[in-house]
C-alpha cells in the first residue's frame, strides 16, 4: 500500500468532493476556520480536512472528524433462506419514524440504531445473506454520518457533474470526455482552439493534458473571459491555467476593430497615483486582446474542439482557416442529427478527410466477490463525436501513378496529364 506521504495533500482554498454513504458526490469549498456543512448528515470545521490526505473516510462527531479504518470485503456465505416469504411493511418494523428521531436527537449512533432495526425486524432472519447486506447497506447511507473525501480529478469532477446535471455539460461523460482529449491528439506543447459551452469541462480537460505548456485559445460568446464553473473545483494552479486566453466571437474576426477605453493619456491629465494604476492595468488587457488576436490569426493551430450550442458547421467555416495541415476537428453534441449532417456536409468540402462519426457506450459493473455484475442502470447516451482531419492546399501537387506512367513511355498524355491536375485539392479560403 503507498504511503499516505505520496497522496495529495487537501490545502487551504481547495475544492473538494466528497462522497456520501449513498454513494453520491457532493462538492465543497475548505477554507480555514470555515464551518463545512453536508446537509443531513452535518456539519464540521474545514481545519480538520486542511493538510490531511485524499482518500480517507471519515465520520462526523459532534462536529468534529474521525477517521475510521478501510472497510474489508468479506465472502458472504449463502443460506438456504429465500426471500419468498418477505414482507418490508411497516407491520414487520415496529420501530416508528418518530422513535428514530428520538433515538437521533439522544446521540445515539447511527451502528445502535441499525441494530436496534434489524433486533426489530420480524422477517430479518428470513433473509438471504445478500438481502441481509443490501438491507444494512441500505440503513448505512440513510442514518451513518460517514463520507470519504474524493481528490477532484478531471475523472471525478466529470462524473460529479454528469450525475448532478448532464444538460449543463451536454451529456459529455467520461468516456466521451477521453475520446473527445484523444481524438484531439492534446498533448503539452500543443495550440488549440475550443468552443466550449460545457461548462468548460473540456477546457480543464485540455488544460490538464497540457500542464502548463502550449496554448489554448476559448472562443466565446461574451465580452469577459468566460466563467467556466468546472475550472474552480480542479484547484489549478497559475502555471496551469497560464496557456489558456479566450477571445469572443467579434474580436476572432480580422476586420473587426476592437473598441477600447484609452490605456495612455498625457501627463497632465493623469490626476493620482490611483488614476496611473488604472492606466496600467487598462494597458495591460488592452495588449493582452490584441496579443489573442495575433496569435489567432497567425494560425497553425494543432486542433479545434466544439462543443457548443450553436451550429458547429459556421464554427468549422469560421475557424478552420487557422488550423494547420493535418490539424483534427472534432465535435460533440448530444444529438446524432447535428453531427450526421455535419458529417454529410463536411463530405462535400475537400479539406476535410475522413469525416466519421461514433458513439460513446458505457457499462459498469460491481465487482464484488461472488456478485460480479453489470450495472442494472446506466446512461442512455454520452453523446455523439464526429472526428475530422484538416487538409492543406498543395497547388503543385499531382498523382504520383500518372507521372510514372508518362515518364515510362516517354510521351505526352494529355488525358493523363488532365486527370492528374483533377487530384489536386484547391482549399485555400484565406
Amino acid at each position: 500500500m503507498a504511503s499516505t506521504s505520496s497522496r495529495p495533500i487537501i490545502q487551504h482554498g481547495n475544492t473538494v468532493l466528497l462522497r456520501i454513504p449513498n454513494g453520491d458526490l457532493r462538492s465543497v469549498k475548505v477554507e480555514k476556520n470555515a464551518t463545512v456543512t453536508i446537509g443531513k448528515f452535518g456539519a464540521f470545521l474545514a481545519n480538520d480536512l486542511i493538510g490531511q490526505p485524499y482518500g480517507l473516510t471519515y465520520e462526523i462527531v459532534a462536529k468534529k472528524l474521525k477517521v475510521l479504518p478501510p472497510k474489508t470485503i468479506q465472502e458472504v456465505e449463502d443460506t438456504d433462506a429465500t426471500n419468498e416469504l418477505i414482507n418490508d411493511g411497516q407491520a414487520v418494523q415496529p420501530l416508528t419514524v418518530e422513535e428514530i428521531k428520538a433515538l437521533k436527537l439522544a446521540g445515539v449512533h447511527s451502528s445502535d440504531i441499525i441494530q436496534k432495526q434489524v433486533e426489530n425486524h420480524a422477517n430479518f432472519a428470513l433473509k438471504t445473506e445478500y438481502s441481509k447486506e443490501k438491507y444494512l447497506k441500505r440503513k448505512e447511507a440513510k442514518y451513518s454520518k460517514v463520507f470519504t473525501t474524493v481528490e477532484p480529478t478531471i475523472f471525478n469532477v466529470c462524473d460529479y457533474w454528469f450525475n448532478k446535471d448532464q444538460n449543463r455539460i451536454r451529456d459529455l461523460r467520461m468516456d466521451s470526455l477521453a475520446q473527445v482529449l484523444n481524438l484531439a491528439n492534446i498533448r503539452p506543447g500543443g495550440r488549440y482552439l475550443v468552443v466550449d459551452d460545457a461548462s468548460g469541462l473540456i477546457v480543464a480537460g485540455i488544460l490538464n493534458r497540457l500542464g502548463g505548456e502550449g496554448r489554448l485559445l476559448a472562443i466565446c460568446d461574451t465580452e469577459s473571459p468566460p466563467a467556466f464553473p468546472v475550472l474552480t473545483q480542479m484547484n489549478f494552479t497559475p502555471d496551469i491555467m497560464k496557456p489558456l486566453t479566450s477571445l469572443n466571437w467579434a474580436t476572432s474576426q480580422r476586420d473587426y476593430i476592437p473598441v477600447v477605453p484609452p490605456s495612455e493619456l498625457p501627463q497632465h491629465e493623469v490626476k493620482s497615483d490611483r488614476h496611473k494604476s488604472k492606466l496600467r492595468k487598462r494597458k495591460a488587457i488592452n495588449d493582452m486582446l490584441y496579443s489573442t488576436r495575433d496569435d489567432l490569426f497567425s494560425g497553425e493551430f494543432d486542433s479545434l474542439i466544439i462543443a457548443s450550442e450553436y451550429d458547429p458547421s459556421t464554427i468549422i467555416e469560421r475557424l478552420s482557416h487557422y488550423l494547420a495541415g493535418s490539424a483534427s476537428v472534432v465535435v460533440h453534441s448530444p444529438y446524432i442529427q447535428i453531427v450526421a449532417n455535419l458529417q454529410t456536409k463536411l463530405r462535400h468540402e475537400p479539406q476535410f478527410l475522413c469525416p466519421s462519426v461514433t458513439e460513446a457506450w458505457l457499462r459498469q459493473y460491481q465487482v464484488l466477490p461472488g456478485r460480479t455484475h453489470p450495472m442494472m442502470a446506466m446512461s442512455g447516451s454520452g453523446g455523439f463525436i464526429l472526428h475530422a482531419t484538416k487538409i492543406y492546399d498543395d497547388p503543385s501537387a499531382s498523382a504520383p501513378s500518372q507521372e510514372r506512367s508518362n515518364t515510362a513511355s516517354g510521351v505526352e498524355n494529355p488525358i493523363a496529364e488532365s486527370s492528374a491536375n483533377t487530384m489536386v485539392v484547391d482549399v485555400s479560403n484565406d
